[in-house]
């Protein structure tokens, strides 16, 4: 006879003993449908145990859950398309892209060493580290989308406004792209607006953050689709947002 948690490691539904007891304690863990909540239950080597997905494992990063949600709300569908993501970092909205049947995708960040290894070793991403996003080299951008411009610029930043990074990244993208951003107010607002936390209290500050990206896609001959909020909050409890937009029509 085995503890449950160790059974889990060694049929490879867990990784460790510790991620076996949280699979335990969210009670996604069951034997013949019957819920198993005890990490120091024991059975017979080989019982075969199941463990209940969860959505939040579908992706790399909780941010693919953020671009799942948007793209749906967002009515976009990006198969064949090649993907700009700006502020890659693990992987989330790269991953979540590749599984809305995106083609191919060119990741940048100010970072090193945080796409996932699953993306690494995946031949439809390449990723630029340590690029600052405000200036963009296009021509390797380019270059490694086959010459091509992009279809779909998504965007997830932390620490800069979105407003400096558009006007280096829009220009990379094709006549009839779209640009999919997750706004982040906390870095939209200014240090003096954030409440205990940094945290942005005031609602009413949401509609300026709104005219102040919307005037810069203005000023660069763009114009907004839709705005709608994301499905998830910041991990610091922030309420975010996508913003969808296109080249403008004259």
């Amino acid at each position: 006879m085995k503890r449950v948690d160790l059974l889990l490691v060694e049929q490879g539904l867990a990784t460790s003993r510790t991620a076996a007891q949280s699979l335990l304690e969210s009670g996604r863990v069951s034997l013949d449908g019957q819920v198993i909540s005890k990490a120091s239950s024991k059975f017979p080597a080989g019982t075969p145990l199941q463990v209940r997905p969860d959505p939040a494992d579908r992706f790399v990063s909780r941010g693919g859950q953020k671009l799942d949600g948007a793209l749906r709300q967002a009515g976009l569908d990006i198969t064949g398309w090649r993907v700009l993501d700006v502020g890659q970092s693990t992987g989330g909205f790269t991953d979540c892209a590749l599984q809305a049947g995106a083609e191919y995708v060119v990741g940048v960040d100010v970072g090193h060493d945080q796409l996932h290894p699953r993306l690494w070793d995946d031949p439809r991403v390449r990723c630029f580290e340590g690029v600052n996003a405000r200036a963009l080299d296009g021509r390797s951008l380019l270059q490694a989308n086959d010459g091509l411009p992009f279809d779909l610029m998504v965007c997830d930043v932390s620490f800069i406004s979105l407003t400096l990074i558009l006007p280096s990244a829009l220009p990379l993208l094709a006549e009839n792209g779209r640009l999919l951003g997750l706004v982040k107010p906390q870095f939209e607002v200014g240090r003096g607006a954030l409440g205990h936390g940094g945290i942005v209290r005031d609602e009413s500050l949401f509609a300026g953050v709104q005219d102040k990206i919307s005037n810069c896609l203005d000023e660069l001959d763009w114009e907004v689709e839709q705005w709608f909020d994301s499905p998830l909050t910041g991990g610091d409890g922030n309420r975010e947002f996508f913003v969808l937009a296109r080249r403008a029509v004259y």
